[in-house]
């Protein structure tokens, strides 16, 4: 991996030089006078060959006779396309857009993109490609995405967990507008707390992230975009129900109260009272539940001044019931008459995010976040009870700017986190807090043509963790014509929130062990445990063609992590729940194959292949990762009717996922009755919608998940005896409900 990024280093130094045109962007003021525009996007069309204007203005870009297109954008301007036929010196004017008179604009925009300019792997996820599925919150979101593995954590929360490279959820960094949100206590349950109307859009970044954000992650990162209230409809409607009698509405209502002061109101409500058994096990097959979220949010944006800011305040109250069909709560709550559980959350969000971009000098930026919450979550499983408080805050200032010209970009800043956990486990307190303060430093080289190269490292000091270095990099190298070939390194260092991660657990009998059997009283720290560290590595490479006559691209992506401590948690013996220290060897590789084409106009396949390779040293010796396939297979079709006035009449999408045999976790030890093989069966799935647009008002949606019917028969392990000491709802590898179909409404007025 070394020598790879060394070759993309110095590769552009050895490619020869080419005939280049030079030019300089202006725009014409009020007072007819001509100034120069500075930062200004300059790029052929249809490649990944681009320039930005410097102080003066100017720019120079390499020639190709068959560069015949030359684009010009920026922010607030008329975006234009110059016809080039010869290189020469190119003069143009900008114009600003509040100048121009009201067009029309027909055109379609991709659901998904990946970047072929950026130097890391990122790909951008737009709302349209939400409204491919239900997508009724931010855990539900990726089924239509090959880089993300969904599946349910147990048997009965009906909570899904997410993965990325084959890590679970805690080693991806998941921010809202790049402030983390779902972490320690909100580990297990939080993305279903961001309904999915309210996301704008996703950006999913394989490998190690960047250090503005943070020094915790290690697979990746998810940003979610939030809708905005200068942007978002006026209102906007949607309604949802689904044949298990799950019923959720959302209600967006944005208004402009001043020249410079926007505000929404977010409202999202879903419940579901309807016991299901499917599998005649006794046990709900999902638990009934119900959810009021609230949401409001304030944009301020003073464009003269170079001002923008928001201001959000978030209240959640979710509460879940499940277990057996004839658990009542007042009557069986904490007894052996029934098993049940009930989880109930309330948490507050308040976050203030504000950015200045100096009028005059409009590469030199100052960005401030920062985000307090309080989530407190009082639940039982059985017997066993988990209650959390987790109070965190979060402050980080960036300072961006180039030095030399805009070839040359840094930013810079100060951040501080701060995060108080009280846990009552089972029967014992468990008290402790995090802060840390640390600095980071990242630089940006793009020569403007063929390399991109983004540099950072941060240093921090943690009240438990210590003092330590965070570095990473990603590069990008453009060998040829729409192409993009990317490399990247980085270090993640976390502590374990082992219990709240891990929540599943609870719905077992297995006793809880902490490096043995340490007694939770003398434990320090996080649990006593040492921080994960882990290394990751990844090579990329994205390639756009032409197939018949249309557009596709092929990436190929290759990562591995490398674990230099990590909290092992061991299932292996089915009595008990082992968390320790690695000693030994701890690695996940993961490559994948992904072509998207669009076969015709309107209508466009992906198709994904993935492979996993991920083994851990446990105990009982080195295994590969429980319930995780080796084999994915992924499909998506889309197809949309022609538009009339660029909306299209129908929407028609399926997606196929196939996952290969996976390894379950030991239960010899069990009695026979209580044994299971060590393969799981191999599991495929199918969705499909269907969206009729009547109008730019109205649309209504129709659908189904697991149309096919695929269930796991007897997901819980000693159901016939939930208080003995073989009952475990963690051995879950495929859908347990069965069918489900839906329909919904969606209305807006702009």
């Amino acid at each position: 991996m070394k020598h790879i990024f060394y070759f993309l280093m110095f590769l552009p130094t050895l490619v020869f030089s080419q005939e280049k045109i030079d030019g300089i962007i202006v725009e014409i003021t009020e007072q007819k006078k001509t100034m120069p525009l500075p930062g200004a996007n300059v790029y052929w069309l249809d490649t990944s060959i681009g320039a930005t204007t410097d102080i003066d203005g100017k720019f120079s870009i390499s020639y190709q006779k068959e560069h015949t297109k030359l684009v010009v954008s920026y922010v607030g301007y008329k975006t234009d396309t110059i016809n080039i036929s010869t290189p020469k010196y190119i003069k143009h004017d900008l114009k600003a857009t509040s100048e121009l008179d009201e067009i029309t604009v027909t055109s379609r925009k991709q659901a998904t993109s990946k970047s072929y300019m950026q130097s890391a792997n990122v790909m951008f996820v737009s709302s349209d490609e939400l409204l491919k599925a239900a997508c009724c919150n931010l855990s539900e979101s990726f089924e239509t995405n090959p880089s993300i593995d969904v599946n349910f954590a147990d048997a009965i929360t009906g909570t899904r967990q997410i993965k990325m490279l084959g890590l679970t959820s805690p080693y991806i960094l998941i921010t809202a507008e790049n402030i983390p949100t779902i972490r320690g206590a909100s580990q297990a349950y939080g993305l279903s707390f961001t309904p999915g109307t309210w996301v704008e859009s996703i950006q999913i970044t394989k490998g190690a992230g960047s250090v503005v954000n943070g020094f915790e992650s290690i697979a990746g990162q998810i940003n979610t975009e939030l809708v905005k209230p200068t942007t978002d409809n006026k209102l906007f409607v949607n309604l949802y129900g689904a044949s298990s009698e799950r019923m959720e509405a959302n209600v967006h209502l944005n208004t402009k109260v001043s020249e410079k002061w926007s505000t929404g109101l977010y409202l999202h409500g879903n419940t579901h009272n309807k016991k299901h058994d499917v599998n005649d096990d006794g046990f709900m097959d999902m638990p009934i539940y119900k959810q009021i979220n609230l949401m409001n949010r304030w944009q301020y944006t003073n464009p003269e001044k170079g001002f923008v800011s928001f201001i959000n305040f978030n209240y959640l109250d979710d509460s879940k019931q499940t277990g057996q069909l004839d658990f009542d709560p007042d009557r069986d709550k904490l007894t052996t008459n029934f098993w049940g559980s009930e989880i109930d959350t309330k948490r507050v969000d308040v976050s203030v995010k504000s950015g200045y971009v100096n009028p005059n000098i409009p590469w030199q930026s100052i960005g401030f976040q920062t985000a307090f919450s309080s989530h407190k979550q009082d639940s039982y499983f059985g017997l066993n009870r988990y209650d959390i408080l987790h109070n965190s805050l979060y402050i980080n200032g960036i300072y961006n700017t180039i030095i030399s010209d805009s070839r040359h970009k840094i930013k810079t800043g100060l951040s501080y986190t701060y995060d108080h956990y009280d846990e009552l486990i089972l029967t014992e307190d468990f008290e402790r807090t995090e802060n840390s303060v640390g600095a980071f430093f990242e630089y940006n080289f793009d020569n403007l043509e063929d390399f991109n190269l983004t540099a950072g490292v941060r240093i921090d000091r943690h009240n438990i963790l210590g003092t330590f270095v965070t570095p990473r990099v990603h590069a990008r190298y453009t060998p040829w014509e729409k192409s993009a070939l990317r490399a990247s390194f980085g270090r993640g260092k976390r502590s374990a929130s082992i219990f709240a991660e891990n929540q599943s657990v609870f719905a077992t009998s297995r006793a809880l062990l902490i490096d043995g059997d340490t007694p939770m009283g003398s434990l320090k720290g996080a649990y006593g445990l040492d921080p994960e560290i882990a290394w990751n590595y990844g090579i990329s490479f994205l390639q756009g063609f032409n197939l018949f006559g249309n557009k596709a691209d092929v990436t190929f992506d290759y990562y591995r992590t490398d674990f230099k401590n990590q909290v092992v948690v061991d299932y292996e013996n089915p009595q008990q729940l082992n968390f320790y220290n690695l000693d030994g060897e701890s690695y996940a590789n993961s490559f994948q194959i992904e072509l998207n084409y669009n076969v015709f106009e309107g209508f466009d396949l992906r198709t994904a292949y993935k492979y996993y390779d991920i083994q851990t040293q446990y105990n009982s010796g080195k295994l590969e990762k429980a319930l995780t396939p080796k084999h994915r297979l992924f499909g998506n079709i889309s197809y949309e009717t022609k538009r009339t006035v660029n909306l299209a009449q129908w929407k028609f999408d399926v997606t196929y996922n196939w996952l290969g045999e996976q390894r379950y976790t030991s239960t010899t030890s069990n009695p026979i009755q209580y044994q299971l093989p060590e393969y799981t069966p191999t599991v495929g799935t199918l969705n499909a919608q269907v969206t009729k647009v009547f109008s730019e008002k109205f649309e209504v949606y129709l659908g189904g998940e697991n149309i096919t019917n695929v269930r796991q028969s007897n997901p819980i392990l000693g159901a016939d005896d939930p208080f003995g000491a073989n009952f475990d709802t963690t051995f879950v590898y495929g859908p347990i409900f069965g069918s489900m179909y839906y329909a919904g409404l969606r209305f807006k007025i702009k």
